[in-house]
């Protein structure tokens, strides 16, 4: 049976359909918005992976791009590895879901989202997202939902849902949202110094919109005679958990009194290893799962112990930020570089300022572009104290690098005011909670220190949440293991004049407008202390770029010229490169990019290019070259690429019998440019210019003799 429901959303018909594609997967459903169609499958395996010890949820978004009427470019003539556009909508599919399966529910289960038409204006993320949620709702997994996903956008004031790619251009805040009929999961987007208000009013309208999708859904619903499995409930051996509480309780409840990191991870671990050890002949094989009970301990302790006393693990109030230190040029070669350290949390930002030539070409279903901002995020294991292999940029660095250059995109000067391709290179040195925010204050830091002229400094800070009840404790600064056990991850990042980027994660159904108004102020005070910090370090950007980054030069030559500077097979243009060592790009409109570290090369480059390119002027004296000399007069290239002959009778101030007696080949003659004919030949005179020469003089002499 094939079931249709549609809505309109900001004037264009949204479907969701089933029962035609995909039949076999445990829910599918087919999204469409003006001619964007996705097909989202949700698929759970009938075998426990209890084992694992953890949900083992995959979600996968990824572009065909036949949906774009487009093959793909390269060798290999089929879509290959997830791009970032795609791992990126794969998180925002994931991010909302994973809270909405119950815990006990360990079954191996995957969501794959396929992009299958693309109509250039509709962007399918957030059509995905809503596809997941639809094909969970109809399948008989268990899944708390429905939720819905859609994206707003403010353009001229007004907030649009689901804008197009062409509206979003227009936009000052854009956010993609998705919750419940009666809260809000998760929120991430960017803006351009927007103020707490505004967020809230964008997420507020996307809710509406976000509660029609759910009705749709439950259309859908209500057609269908759905079944949910049974929800596993965990298998303990009688006793086993009484005995761990009264034995572990007391223990755990010293053990996070410890305020230092690995101290109190080192204390709950002998409490673990205690019990296993004293229980084992009682409960033989049982190590996981008094592991898993004595987490449970663990969170229900910490969060109580918030809740009762204001008091965290590190002994902070709820409001406190930990200790911030900054420096500034701590690499001396690179272009830029900064250290930012909270508590816990080290992030390295070095900045790297490149030419036209080094922006990252992006191959998208939309088409074909370029990129001369990029900020790349690393997580390497030592940072927190782990031995791990490296197997690639995870999709977690991906994620938070992302947020972080988005944090910092809306203070980049434009390419006209700065024609430089920027780098910024996060290195996470240590980790104990926020260190995306980290980037973000290391990365500001970092582009002023490279002289970049960003308008303020950035700064970001992640807020946390314990939720029990009516009872509520809003965390500034959260720590990782407060990440680990609240309710919430808010990352909230901006300048003084208001928020750039946001982040939020619900690990609870959701939250209301309330708490997240609350979570937005506080974040707002945590953010201004972190940049008064930064501020006394670096407040505004260096005067100078670094000595070791490229001197760029930008001017302009006719688009017809574009030919003759480049050469046959680019043999011209190679040649000014290897005189003068500086690289250079021409564009389509005849701007030209020279780029060197000594300024006096890239002069010396500009002046070959502006010779070549500029047209002779009658009347203009000019130092030029005889090039071939014949019983008429001499050919002489007084310009790169110009030639004109200097007749024989123009060679000197008197008669000449002949041409060699005067100039010969490869000699450096000054002439002047008598005329040029309609056919383009020049026609040029040494002898004028000997008679100026002349007359100077003589005018020199009669100001010396008056005197």
């Amino acid at each position: 049976m094939i079931i249709r429901k549609s809505t309109e959303i900001n004037g264009k018909t949204l479907t969701l359909e089933t029962g035609r594609m995909a039949k076999q997967a445990d829910g599918a459903v087919l999204v469409q918005y003006g001619d964007t169609m996705v097909l989202v499958t949700a698929v759970a395996s009938k075998e426990s992976s209890e084992d694992r010890g953890f949900f083992p949820l995959s979600v996968e978004y990824r572009e065909k791009m036949f949906s774009a009427g487009r093959i793909p470019g390269g060798f290999i003539k089929r879509e290959g590895r997830p791009s970032e556009k795609e791992i990126l909508s794969a998180r925002l599919i994931d991010r909302p879901i994973r809270p909405l399966f119950p815990d006990t529910f360990l079954f191996e289960t995957q969501i794959i989202a396929s992009v299958l038409s693309m109509d250039k204006e509709n962007d399918p993320d957030v059509l995905a997202g809503l596809g997941a949620s639809a094909a969970l709702v109809i399948s008989d997994i268990p899944f708390a939902g429905p939720i819905a996903t859609v994206r707003v956008a403010r353009i001229g004031g007004e907030f649009v849902i689901n804008p197009t790619i062409t509206q979003m251009e227009e936009a000052d805040l854009e956010l993609v949202v998705s919750g419940s009929e009666d809260s809000i999961a998760m929120v991430e987007g960017e803006a351009k110094e927007v103020s707490e208000d505004d967020l809230l009013q964008a997420i507020s309208a996307a809710h509406e919109a976000i509660k029609k999708l759910i009705d749709l859904q439950k259309e859908i619903l209500n057609e269908l005679n759905v079944v949910k499995r049974e929800i596993p409930q965990p298998e303990l051996p009688e006793g086993l958990e009484q005995r761990v509480l009264e034995m572990g309780e007391p223990k755990v409840a010293e053990a996070i009194k410890i305020q230092e990191k690995s101290e109190r991870q080192n204390a709950l671990r002998a409490v673990k290893d205690e019990i296993i050890e004293a229980l084992e002949e009682e409960f033989p094989e049982t190590g996981k799962k008094i592991g898993a009970i004595l987490h449970d301990i663990e969170k229900k302790l910490v969060r109580e112990m918030v809740l009762e006393t204001n008091v965290r693990l590190d002994g902070r109030g709820l409001r406190d930020v930990r200790p911030i230190t900054c420096e500034v040029s701590v690499l001396p070669r690179t272009h830029g570089s900064a250290l930012f350290t909270r508590g816990q949390t080290q992030a390295l930002g070095v900045v790297t300022l490149g030419t036209k030539g080094d922006e990252q070409i992006i191959d998208a279903l939309e088409g074909e572009s370029s990129k001369r901002y990029l900020l790349h995020y690393n997580f390497p294991p030592f940072c927190t104290g782990e031995a791990k292999p490296i197997r690639g940029v995870s999709r977690r660095e991906i994620g938070h690098g992302n947020l972080a250059e988005r944090a910092l995109k809306t203070v980049i000067p434009p390419q006209e005011e700065f024609p430089y391709t920027i780098r910024i290179v996060s290195e996470v040195l240590e980790s104990n909670g926020s260190s995306s925010m980290a980037t973000v204050c290391a990365g500001s830091l970092a582009l002023m220190d490279a002289g970049v002229p960003v308008k303020r400094t950035v700064a970001g800070i992640a807020m946390g949440l314990i939720k029990k009840d009516d009872k509520i404790a809003i965390l500034s600064d959260i720590l990782g293991d407060e990440d680990h056990i609240g309710d919430m991850d808010f990352k909230v990042a901006g300048t003084a004049n208001g928020i750039t980027a946001v982040q939020m994660d619900i690990k609870i159904e959701g939250i209301s407008q309330e708490i997240m108004a609350q979570a937005l102020q506080q974040a707002k005070e945590g953010r201004s202390h972190i940049m008064q910090k930064m501020e006394e370090v670096l407040s505004e950007p260096k005067p100078e770029i670094s000595r070791w980054a490229p001197r760029i030069l930008e001017f302009h030559i006719p688009i017809d010229k574009i030919g003759a500077v480049i050469g046959p097979g680019g043999k011209t243009i190679r040649a000014i490169i290897e005189k003068t060592g500086v690289q250079i790009d021409i564009d389509d409109d005849g701007k030209v990019t020279v780029a060197s570290p000594d300024s006096a090369e890239a002069e010396e480059a500009r002046a070959i290019i502006e010779g070549m390119v500029e047209e002779p002027e009658v009347g203009r004296a000019y130092k030029g070259v005889v090039r071939r000399v014949r019983d008429f007069g001499a050919f002489v290239e007084f310009m790169p690429g110009k030639e004109g002959m200097v007749h024989i009778s123009e060679l000197e101030l008197s008669r000449t019998n002949k041409v060699t007696d005067v100039v010969n080949e490869g000699d450096e003659i000054d002439v002047v440019v008598k005329s040029i004919g309609n056919d383009g030949k020049i026609a040029l005179s040494r002898r004028e210019y000997l008679r100026r020469q002349n007359n100077k003089k003589e005018h020199h002499k009669e100001k010396e003799s008056k005197h």
